[in-house]
């Protein structure tokens, strides 16, 4: 078997095994608030393969969406950070990022990616760095709010602890999250992507309060 065989193979299999894995672990996970479960997930290293070109695409997109939208942040908060891979992209659009997952292996690894972030194993309702109005400059949450019991509250919270905010859902999760994001004030939406998947992504400041 050649080599380039022999590494199509391997990714294939690798493939495989991360489906069959992640059918198991998320059961029970969407809309749920299921930690136990999020975390077992992360067993697997990069269980949601954000290591992918695809998922790069996602990740620079959104940097330019950042910029564009509200120059350099001085601190961004990122909900669900997992293994770090988004991180490592928002801590070159930003002076301080601070990450927070739920699941103790991802942070760990997202630890060992992102040297200089700051992350704890938390929630954005128990992230330890202030409950201040407006005590980042910029929160997001990308890739998080399908496995969230009540997305709306989370986006309230973001609006009390961010100057800005910005989130990102898989475009078949329109149908569900669409109509929650729609309530924020001064709403802005784009698309992203990448082949035949697109996410979309919703953008704001928060005025009240500030």
């Amino acid at each position: 078997m050649g080599k380039a065989m022999l590494a199509a193979t391997t990714q294939l299999l690798g493939k495989a095994q991360r489906r069959l894995w992640m059918k198991y672990a998320l059961r029970g996970v969407g809309g749920s608030d299921n930690h136990a479960r999020l975390d077992l997930a992360y067993r697997m290293p990069d269980p949601w393969n954000m290591a992918s070109a695809m998922e790069r695409t996602r990740f620079e997109a959104t940097n330019r969406i950042i910029g564009q939208a509200f120059g350099r942040p001085a601190s961004v908060l990122e909900l669900g950070c997992g293994e770090g891979h988004q991180t490592g992209y928002l801590a070159r659009a930003c002076d301080q990022v601070y990450g927070v997952d739920v699941s103790a292996h991802a942070i760990e690894r997202a630890h060992a990616r992102v040297t200089q972030a700051r992350f704890a194993v938390a929630d954005i309702f128990s992230q330890p760095w202030g409950d201040e109005r407006h005590r980042f400059d910029l929160v997001t949450a990308c890739e998080v709010l399908y496995y969230l019991r009540d997305p709306a509250a989370t986006i309230e919270r973001m609006q009390m602890l961010g100057r800005n905010g910005l989130v990102t859902f898989f475009a078949p999760a329109v149908g569900r999250l669409g109509d929650v994001l729609e309530r924020v004030p001064g709403l802005h939406k784009d698309w992203i992507h990448a082949g035949a998947t697109s996410w979309l992504v919703g953008w704001w400041t928060d005025h009240d309060g500030a």
